[in-house]
């Protein structure tokens, strides 16, 4: 009879996700994560096949707790969906430094361009629809205000930046009027 594990994936993966919050997805090892569960790697190795399984697993995970803050944000009404969207960004960054290292500031020449489209295909539609812009154009402007939005994020998750949220809401509308501007009234 196989011996039982008292853990369950899920467990694993959240307490392999407060390794990673703590350590960065490169302190997420065997015996990181066996010490924060308390017991020995036999527990992680009879539920994943090895630590890279885990650390892929974590990914997803880190993903999924990005895509909440971004649901909440532009769900409570505070800013506008699109800005919120943004502002969701770069909270994730502040609060969840690591996790956003792991997720947007690493080595992504693999993934396929064309799916990250279709990713964000419900912010194209709310500039299509807001600025009366084609799908292209849409594109561009997202494109042009998240190397923005990013830009700050990822001064803030590298502590270079300690911005509070009120300079950030200003920072994002401004270059938002600026887009709005080039986009629609500043066509030549």
């Amino acid at each position: 009879m196989p011996p039982k594990f008292k853990f369950t994936r899920e467990e694993i993966i959240e307490k392999a996700l407060n390794v990673t919050r703590a350590k960065g997805i490169s302190g997420l090892t065997a015996r990181t994560l066996a010490a924060e569960l308390g017991s020995s790697s036999k527990t992680i190795f009879g539920s994943f096949k090895n630590i890279e399984e885990v650390q892929k697993e974590v990914k997803k995970a880190a993903y999924a707790l990005y895509k909440t803050y971004q649901s909440k944000a532009m769900a409570d009404g505070k800013y506008p969906v699109y800005k919120a969207s943004g502002m969701a960004y770069v909270t994730f960054a502040k609060e969840e430094k690591e996790l956003f290292r792991l997720l947007f500031m690493c080595n992504r020449s693999g993934e396929n361009k064309e799916d990250n489209r279709e990713e964000i295909r419900p912010l194209l539609d709310i500039i299509m629809t807001d600025l009366g812009l084609t799908e292209e154009d849409a594109y561009i402007f997202h494109i042009e205000q998240w190397i923005y939005v990013h830009g700050i994020a990822s001064m803030i998750a590298t502590d270079y930046l300690d911005w509070d949220e009120k300079f950030v809401s200003r920072a994002l509308t401004d270059v938002y009027r600026g887009l709005k501007y080039r986009y629609t009234e500043g066509r030549e």
